[in-house]
């Protein structure tokens, strides 16, 4: 369940880039209150804290993975 919390703050991050890069426009802060409103910056943490949960992600074993090479095998 952590791990998809994060995953939703990483894409709530990337979107926000996404629209500063295309279009010039801080979601967050225009949603909150400006950049350096508390609100703001609380999201912006913890889209930081989440991105950062979520390198951890690409070094896990996914027990899925085990259950695919185990179906691969016996085929």
């Amino acid at each position: 369940m952590f791990d998809k919390i994060c995953l939703i703050l990483v894409i709530i991050g990337a979107i926000n880039w996404g629209s500063i890069g295309l279009f010039q426009f801080d979601l967050v802060a225009a949603v909150f209150g400006g950049q350096a409103a508390l609100f703001s910056r609380i999201i912006y943490t913890l889209v930081a804290l989440a991105g950062i949960w979520c390198i951890s992600l690409l070094f896990r074993k996914d027990t899925n993975d085990d259950n695919v090479a185990a179906l691969d095998q016996n085929m």
